[in-house]
């Protein structure tokens, strides 16, 4: 895979805009540096240049990845709700911070992002909402949307949605295991976990 193919993978996977030059990193609390060292030769985020070390890879996750954030049933809204939640469940800072800025795009509040790491029970979420978040938080902890967030979401969700919601969950657990495993670094500027709220 050529430098040009790994950007455009790169971009699909995570509609994510690739960075000129080098990005410096800011790193958390616990671990102590990546596992496996971004590649110098790839001008882009760590995460996509720390999985440019296996091109076919890119090559095969960066259509789903880019139907999963662009291409979905899934309104934008709706969509990053799901995905800051994942990332906080998961302890995915990076993911989380990259996810807060396309949340705004979405049209979310500072307010609102805060609030998908305390959950269901915070802010001003409409009852949708409400069962959104525990679904992702049910799929977290068991691998299964009950049957009452079914029924709840399914009254207004399609099949296809229904289908991409568990998908899109599924897609951002993995990066979690990947960016937390590799110990990717964040990028510079990348907004941190808010610090207000306790983990759990």
């Amino acid at each position: 895979m050529n430098t040009q193919t790994l950007r455009r993978t790169a971009a699909a996977a995570l509609g994510l805009a690739l960075v000129a030059g080098s990005l410096s990193a800011q790193w958390t609390r616990r671990e102590t540096g990546p596992r496996i060292p971004p590649a110098e030769a790839v001008e882009s985020i760590n995460l996509i240049r720390t999985l440019s070390h296996h091109p076919p890879l890119m090559e095969a996750w960066g259509p789903f990845g880019g139907y999963i954030l662009r291409g979905s049933t899934l309104p934008d809204r709706d969509r990053e709700i799901v995905i800051l939640r994942t990332a906080w469940l998961n302890e995915a800072e990076y993911e989380w911070g990259h996810h807060a800025r396309a949340a705004r795009a979405a049209g979310m509040s500072d307010e609102e992002i805060r609030n998908v790491a305390v959950g269901e029970n915070a802010g001003p979420w409409t009852s949708f909402e409400r069962y959104l978040l525990r679904a992702a938080t049910e799929l977290h902890r068991g691998s299964a949307i009950s049957e009452r967030t079914w029924a709840f979401l399914k009254a207004r969700y399609t099949d296809q949605q229904m289908i991409d919601l568990i998908f899109t969950v599924g897609q951002y657990r993995m990066v979690s295991m990947a960016l937390r495993s590799i110990r990717v670094e964040l990028d510079e500027g990348l907004e941190p976990f808010p610090e207000d709220v306790p983990r759990r």
